[in-house]
């Protein structure tokens, strides 16, 4: 798909974690068909939304200072249009059932294999 459009798709990953972000960035980075930013905390997220144009977000629900929902809510208010994926590690059913009503486009559950991120990512794209 990347080399159809002639770019790689430009993807936002957040997530508290580092060592998470640092997996996934380096799963991404295993393809030329993505570019990766990284955010660590909700603010960060919705800061870099706001200001560059992402073709999908990766996004955890459970982060400390403001919550995933919180951040899913203002990205999609702002960029309706971008697809969110959500990815988490212990997000109760609830928590999932209320990101698919704010716009998450799909959901993956850590741990993540690399295979699973991938086919995820570009299936999330066509959301």
């Amino acid at each position: 798909m990347a080399e159809k459009r002639g770019k790689p798709f430009r993807v936002l990953i957040v997530d508290d974690e580092k060592w998470v972000q640092d997996v996934f960035r380096d799963f991404c980075q295993l393809t030329d068909a993505f570019e990766v930013e990284l955010a660590e905390t909700g603010y960060d997220a919705i800061e870099k939304a706001l200001s560059t144009q992402f073709d999908l977000i990766t996004l955890d629900l459970i982060m400390p200072e403001m919550s995933g929902l919180e951040v899913l809510s203002a990205i999609k208010e702002a960029t309706p249009h971008v697809p969110v994926m959500v990815i988490t590690g212990n997000a109760t059913e609830k928590l999932v059932n209320e990101a698919g009503i704010l716009g998450a486009c799909r959901v993956m559950y850590k741990p993540v294999m690399l295979e699973n991120f991938i086919s995820e990512l570009t299936s999330t794209l066509g959301c």
